[in-house]
C-alpha cells in the first residue's frame, strides 16, 4: 500500500460525517437513518485471479472503474470498488468546472477524496481530463486568445502539480475531433481561438508539469478504423515524428446495438500501438444484457490482451444504476451489485476464475441477500430481504441496507438492527441457523418517500 502524500494547495474538509450508532433491543425496533455518508467498511482480501483487478494484474495490466466521490459513502459501492478494481478514474471531479470554477481559484476536495481512497487501497489513478470543450465554467469561453492560452496552460500546470507523482496517466486533451466523415477538428473555445496548435501546446505544458505521468489523447467513436480515428492517428504519428510528448491514446469504447464493437477493434488498437504509444480502453460500457453483452465484454478484454501495449481497461462506472446511460444496463454489476454474465465473461477473458465466494448474488457464497418491496404507499413502503444459505449450513448472518435521504427506517422485524449514517446493519436473531439452501427473511418499514429503493449489500454468514 502506498503512503498518501501531502499535496500542495488548499484541501477540502475531512471524510464524510458519521451518524451516531444506535443499538436496537428486542422485537420490532425503531431506527432512524439519516443520509450522512458512511466510510467503506473493511473488506477481506480476494484470492488472486478471482477479481478483475487481480486477474488483470497477472496479465501486467490494470482493470479500473470510473468513480464518483458522492457514492464512496455507500458501503456496497465502496466494497465492490475495493474488491474488484486496481485503478480508478474520477468521473467528473477533475474536470475544469469542478477544480477551477473561477479563474485562478482551485478546489480539489472532491477529487482528493477519490485519490486518497484509491491510494489507501493501493490503486492507481487515471486523471480525467485537463482540456475539453465540455464542462467548462463560463469564464473560459469569454476569454480572448491571449488570456485563453494563459488560462489553459495555468490550469494544466496547477492541476498536474497538485497531483504530481500520484496520477499514472492523464487525459490531457479530450474529444478534439468531430464525428462523421470529415476528420476535422471540433469547434471549441480552444480550437476556435488558438487553432490546431492548442493540442501540441497542451501536451508540452503537461510534460513540463509532471515529467513522469503518461500523457494521453482520449476520444470516442475512434474504436475502429474510420475518418475520425484516421485523423487522430495522423496527429499522433505527426507528434511522434516531431518529438511532441504523447505517451498514450485512450479509446473510450462506448458500445450499443447500433454502435457495436467493431470487427477491426483489435487491429485499430494495434496500429496505434505500432506508432510507439500505449493504448488504453478508458470508458468502457456496453449496452445490453445476458449472453450477447457478455460476449462483447469478453471480446473487448481479449482485444486488449492481444495488443502488448494495451496497458489497461477502465469501465465507466460500477453498478448499472449509476451509469450515465443506466437504461441500457451497460456495466458489469446490476443495480444491486450482483455480478452479471458480462462480469464472468470479462474475468474469464482475463484468465480469472468466475464464482468468487462472497460476491453478492453468487450461488457459491455462504449466504445471499435479495430485496423486494412488500407493500408501498404514497409516503413509504415495507421492504423485505430474503436470506438464503449457500452450499453449507450457517449459524448466523448480517446484511447492510443503505437508504437515501430523506428516507428513514422506523421499524424492523425478524432481525436486530444497528445504524451508522445512512447504512443499517441487520443481524439474525432467532432465525440465524439455516441449513444449506434454506431461506429466512427480515422486514422493515420506511417513511420519507418510495424512491430510490434501498440498496442491499452482500450477506455475511457466521
Amino acid at each position: 500500500m502506498r503512503m498518501i502524500r501531502k499535496r500542495s494547495g488548499t484541501r477540502g474538509g475531512g471524510g464524510p460525517a458519521r451518524g451516531r450508532l444506535r443499538a436496537a433491543l428486542g422485537g420490532a425496533t425503531t431506527v432512524l437513518l439519516t443520509a450522512t455518508a458512511l466510510a467503506a467498511l473493511p473488506q477481506s482480501t480476494a484470492h488472486a485471479a478471482d477479481t478483475l483487478g487481480a486477474a488483470a494484474a497477472e496479465k501486467g495490466r490494470y482493470f479500473g472503474a470510473a468513480v464518483a466521490a458522492n457514492h464512496l459513502g455507500e458501503a456496497q459501492y465502496a466494497a465492490t470498488l475495493d474488491r474488484e478494481f486496481n485503478s480508478v478514474t474520477p468521473e467528473n471531479e477533475m474536470k475544469w468546472d469542478a477544480v477551477e470554477p473561477n479563474r485562478g481559484s482551485f478546489s480539489f476536495s472532491r477529487a482528493d477524496q477519490i485519490v486518497d481512497h484509491a491510494q489507501g487501497k493501493g490503486m492507481k489513478v487515471r486523471g480525467h481530463t485537463l482540456v475539453w470543450h465540455s464542462q467548462l465554467p463560463g469564464w473560459v469561453s469569454g476569454l480572448g486568445a491571449t488570456d485563453l492560452r494563459s488560462a489553459m496552460n495555468n490550469h494544466i500546470t496547477q492541476v498536474m502539480t497538485h497531483y504530481k507523482g500520484e496520477i499514472h496517466s492523464w487525459d490531457v486533451v479530450n474529444e478534439a475531433f468531430q464525428d462523421g466523415g470529415s476528420g476535422a477538428r471540433r469547434s471549441s473555445p480552444f480550437q476556435d481561438k488558438l487553432g490546431d496548435g492548442f493540442i501540441e501546446e497542451a501536451f508540452r505544458t503537461a510534460r513540463a508539469a509532471d515529467p513522469n505521468a503518461k500523457l494521453c489523447y482520449n476520444d470516442y467513436n475512434t474504436d475502429g478504423v474510420n475518418a475520425k480515428s484516421n485523423a487522430v492517428y495522423t496527429m499522433v504519428r505527426d507528434f511522434k515524428s516531431r518529438g511532441v510528448p504523447i505517451d498514450c491514446v485512450g479509446f473510450q469504447s462506448h458500445f450499443n446495438p447500433n454502435s457495436p464493437v467493431p470487427s477491426d477493434y483489435r487491429a485499430n488498437l494495434q496500429r496505434f500501438a505500432d506508432l510507439g504509444v500505449d493504448v488504453q480502453i478508458t470508458e468502457l460500457d456496453i449496452e445490453g444484457s445476458g449472453q450477447a453483452q457478455a460476449t462483447n465484454y469478453g471480446n473487448v478484454v481479449r482485444a486488449c490482451l492481444a495488443v502488448t501495449r494495451c496497458t489497461g481497461i477502465t469501465v465507466w462506472g460500477i453498478p448499472d444504476k449509476y451509469s450515465w446511460r443506466s437504461s441500457g444496463t451497460p456495466l458489469l454489476f446490476d443495480d444491486n451489485y450482483n455480478k452479471k454474465p458480462a462480469y464472468d465473461a470479462a474475468l474469464s477473458a482475463l484468465g480469472g476464475t468466475p464464482g468468487d465466494p462472497g460476491g453478492p448474488g453468487d450461488p457459491t457464497a455462504a449466504c445471499t441477500a435479495t430485496y423486494s418491496t412488500a407493500e408501498q404507499w404514497s409516503g413509504g413502503y415495507n421492504g423485505k430481504v430474503t436470506i438464503t444459505a449457500g452450499g453449507s449450513p450457517i449459524t448466523g448472518w448480517s446484511v447492510d441496507v443503505t437508504l437515501a435521504s430523506p428516507q428513514q427506517v422506523v421499524s424492523v422485524w425478524n432481525g436486530s438492527p444497528t445504524s451508522n449514517g445512512n447504512v443499517m446493519t441487520v443481524r439474525s436473531t432467532w432465525n440465524g441457523s439455516l441449513s444449506a439452501g434454506a431461506s429466512t427473511s427480515f422486514g422493515f418499514t420506511v417513511n420519507g418517500g418510495t424512491t430510490p429503493p434501498p440498496q442491499v449489500g452482500a450477506c455475511t454468514a457466521s
